[in-house]
């Protein structure tokens, strides 16, 4: 490109800048997408060391700038953010906030209170069907009590560590809770 054709583009790019960033807004739908586009329109341009002849210096300004933003949209399409790697991933920190932590720890001091609370034969049927998964059947055989027995003992100790640590009870599995007679609790 000759001095007075890189001149003539110049000139046109400063005199018509606004202009430029006008047109270039109105088909990109963004300001700052258009204004970055003719920034790095003017560095292609004035490090270009050899172009044709220019005809229409305005449309050819506008050509590269679109051109230059279209490409830098593809490349951010192409892009995922940080948070979204993570999660495609399956990177997302599942440690509780601290927050959390200090709810739970005070949920678990309660829960070892009610836990004490409980008889003894409670607390073990709790923590053999619950912790160990030790089959309600088993349980009555040890203590030689009715399986209703064990399912009544073990109501009462979800029920009451639910009390205690204000929760409403959700039975998911384990066995039904029945209705027991005075004389099977006496058992």
């Amino acid at each position: 490109m000759t001095a007075s054709g890189r001149e003539l583009l110049r000139r046109v790019f400063l005199l018509g800048y606004d202009d430029l960033k006008l047109r270039l807004t109105r088909r990109l739908g963004s300001a700052e997408l258009a204004g970055d586009a003719l920034q790095d329109a003017w560095i292609r341009l004035e490090r270009a060391s050899s172009i044709g002849p220019v005809l229409s210096p305005r449309p050819y300004i506008l050509r590269i700038a679109y051109n230059i933003a279209l490409k830098r949209l593809r490349r951010e399409q192409g892009m995922v953010t940080l948070e979204e790697a993570r999660e495609a991933l399956d990177l997302v920190d599942a440690a509780p906030d601290p927050a959390k932590v200090t709810e739970a720890r005070a949920e678990l001091v309660l829960l070892r209170q009610a836990a004490e609370e409980l008889t003894p034969r409670q607390r073990d049927i709790l923590f053999a069907v619950r912790l160990d998964g030790v089959p309600v059947r088993e349980i009555a055989l040890r203590y030689g009590i009715s399986e209703r027995l064990v399912a009544l003992e073990l109501k009462q100790a979800v029920l009451r560590c639910s009390q205690r640590v204000d929760r409403k009870i959700v039975q998911r599995f384990g066995p039904r809770f029945v209705k027991v007679s005075q004389k099977e609790r006496d058992e």
